[in-house]
């Protein structure tokens, strides 16, 4: 029997959902070859103009004497025609012929591709485009009468240059070339800039003319050729390698170059600036008790230069600083309230109570380093951990008189901070000053004889005067004042009372072949356990309990020493809690470090990526490999999509012979049906009715 078949649909023209979904699948393709012909016919132009010799018709790196010949035989020809040419292919002639004759210029553009004149070219195109050559000043480039060498420049050259890398200091470079107008323009900046930069980073200058060192220290194109973006280079400390190596691409001003230095070089935190109200508020109320307050006030309000900044940093456990601009209109305030006449000047704010230690003028870095020496620690210095050592009030150091030096003495107030402990660091700042009187010992023994050990030891720097923080430094405290009210002096606060004690430590060198150690049991385990070294000096207390005065003050320390002194006191064999680590200026600190470091190290791979890729964009290679790439996917696809045609087309020729052909269990079932005649239950008879039921058998 004839089945019906399937209905195809006409053959009408392509339909938008066919070109649509034509387009999708080749859309990756597509972007490919609209990219590589873009490439090649706007990119590969721009970065890879013709040269100079090209508009001389001469091969590349051609001689000087060719050049020479390409230019009169193209000026010949311009004059002998009756055409003339356009000005700006004059004036290109003009330009190409004075950059090639020129020595440098031609060694620079050919090995280096600089050509720092290309604005005066420009320039001249703009302004005198319809003009003959003859109205045209020449020559086009003017020669700058500079000399590297009459600038007295430390030169780097091939063979001392592994030598600046010795002292693992940061080393700052310009390249420079003779006769180049920039480096003519830059070399007072430069100079300041050296300046500014002693004793922080090594500074040099390299000459183009070194073609080994300058192709070293060059940028790469993807062709090998090199070139230099940036003329200033900056190796990082410890850094050996051109692969750390930074460029400079900011603005050209002193401070713009040394802020970047240390910034990004030096990883140095910038010191902030304060106004007059934020100055006491943010700075000098926030800043930690222990450090001195350094203030530099600026007249122009440039940022700190690197010595500075380095200073701030090396000295970071002794102080904490900060900048203010100068304006005349608050000069009364400054005088009033710091003692300052005008800027520049330098502000050292030290113990409560006591002036301000002001520098007028301007300070170079050696000067700097001399005033923070001489002003790092407080009238009273604090005895911390950073300056035990110093102080010569440390079981593990020497006293400041010197290494062999077997007796020393030290002073020391301790307290919470509050107005009794000032009140008492007050009164001992008097007693040093008394003792000092200017080194004149026989006035003060003359006035008062008791008070001789005292200042004699003092002068010889066996006694050292110093404060302590009882809370801060609370296990060192208890440890040295141990008595029934050492919680008014140590530790945190516990009530309203706060006394401010006075103790003196004697400090003893011990004999270096006598062991003061007991000896280890070690068939004991809690003895091994608990077994600890004693110190290598010994230390013996004495408490002060008498009143304020100055003078007896004086006296009991006197005593104290000529009986430290007179004695021999068997040596005491102890271990002394170590003072804790205060924590530097906020400016210093660990997260601002983190933080600065790792924002540094984003930029600079942001910045390294750019020029990366910036570099790379140039590479004639990239055309004919975005066509290759749009070829391949092109057939890929095409093939994909040719596969999945016949499969699909294959598919539906089975379903439709499918259709056609009756299923074999339906005409078995068919047939089954045939033989047997319906039966009554099959189908509900017309007049049928269902009868109810009766709940009753006897109905």
């Amino acid at each position: 029997m004839a089945t019906q078949g399937r209905q195809l649909p006409p053959n009408d023209p392509i339909s938008a959902s066919s070109v649509k979904s034509t387009l999708t699948a080749y859309f990756v393709p597509l972007l490919l070859l609209a990219a590589s012909i873009f490439f090649q016919l706007v990119v590969v132009p721009r970065n890879f103009p013709p040269s100079y010799y090209d508009v001389l018709g001469i091969p590349k790196y051609s001689s000087i004497e060719e050049v020479t010949r390409a230019y009169e035989r193209i000026t010949s020809e311009w004059n002998s025609s009756v055409e003339v040419p356009p000005t700006v292919n004059l004036i290109k002639v003009q330009y190409a012929y004075e950059l090639l004759t020129n020595q440098i210029l031609k060694r620079d553009y050919d090995i280096y591709n600089i050509d720092e004149h290309l604005d005066v070219l420009e320039n001249v195109k703009e302004h005198h485009s319809g003009k003959h050559l003859s109205q045209i000043d020449l020559p086009l480039i003017q020669n700058a009468s500079f000399d590297p060498i009459d600038q007295d420049y430390e030169f780097i050259n091939a063979g001392n240059f592994l030598s600046k890398f010795e002292d693992d200091k940061a080393l700052l470079l310009q390249m420079v070339s003779s006769g180049s107008n920039r480096c003519a323009q830059f070399s007072e900046t430069w100079k300041r800039i050296v300046n500014l930069l002693k004793g922080v980073s090594n500074i040099g200058v390299v000459d183009l003319s070194d073609v080994q060192l300058s192709v070293y220290l060059a940028e790469k194109k993807s062709s090998g050729k090199p070139f230099f973006r940036s003329a200033l280079l900056a190796f990082p400390p410890g850094c050996k390698s051109s692969k750390c190596l930074h460029r400079y691409e900011g603005e050209l001003s002193v401070d713009a170059i040394t802020d970047w230095l240390a910034t990004n070089i030096l990883n140095l935190p910038r010191i902030p600036y304060y106004s007059k109200e934020s100055l006491v508020h943010n700075f000098l109320v926030k800043s930690k008790p222990h450090l001195v307050k350094v203030i530099f006030i600026s007249k122009s309000g440039e940022r700190a230069t690197p010595f500075i900044r380095q200073a701030a940093k090396n000295y970071s456990p002794y102080a904490t600083f900060g900048f203010a601009l100068w304006k005349e209109e608050e000069s009364t305030f400054w005088w009033n309230v710091f003692g300052v006449e005008s800027a520049p000047a330098i502000v050292f704010m030290k113990d409560p109570g006591v002036q301000p230690v002001v520098y007028q003028g301007s300070t170079n870095s050696s000067m700097f380093i001399d005033i923070m020496e001489k002003n790092k620690h407080h009238v009273l210095p604090q005895l911390r951990n950073a300056t035990s050592m110093e102080l010569g009030c440390d079981v593990q150091g020497y006293s400041r008189a010197g290494i062999d030096t077997k007796i020393w003495y030290c002073a020391l107030i301790a307290g919470r901070p509050s107005q009794e402990l000032n009140k008492m660091r007050e009164t001992m700042r008097r007693v040093q000053e008394t003792l000092s009187s200017n080194g004149k010992i026989d006035d003060i023994v003359d006035q008062d004889p008791l008070s001789a050990p005292a200042a004699l030891a003092h002068e010889q720097k066996r006694l050292t005067f110093a404060w302590l923080d009882g809370e801060a430094q609370h296990r060192y405290c208890f440890f040295h004042i141990h008595s029934e009210d050492s919680y008014e002096t140590c530790g945190p606060r516990r009530g309203m009372t706060d006394v401010a004690r006075l103790f003196v430590v004697r400090y003893e060198m011990n004999p270096k072949n006598e062991k003061l150690d007991t000896p280890k049991q070690t068939n004991n385990i809690f003895n091994a356990l608990h077994h600890t070294e004693s110190d290598p000096v010994s230390t013996l207390v004495a408490k002060y309990n008498g009143s304020t005065d100055t003078s007896e003050i004086i006296r009991w320390i006197s005593q104290i020493i000529k009986d430290g002194d007179s004695r021999e006191i068997p040596p005491f064999k102890t271990k002394a809690p170590e003072l804790v680590p205060e924590d530097s200026s906020h400016i210093w600190s660990k997260s601002s470090k983190k933080f600065i470091s790792s924002g540094k190290n984003v930029k600079s791979w942001s910045s390294g990526l750019i020029s990366s890729l910036s570099n790379q964009i140039g590479d004639p290679r990239i055309g004919p490999s975005l066509l290759l790439a749009a070829l391949m996917s092109f057939g890929l696809i095409w093939l994909n999509r040719s596969r999945s045609t016949q499969s699909s087309s294959q598919n539906e020729a089975n379903q439709i012979k499918d259709e056609d052909k009756p299923s074999r269990r339906s005409r078995s079932r068919s047939g089954a049906n045939q033989l047997f005649p319906p039966s009554i239950t099959d189908s509900e008879p017309k007049d049928a009715q269902q009868l109810p039921l009766s709940d009753s058998d006897s109905e």
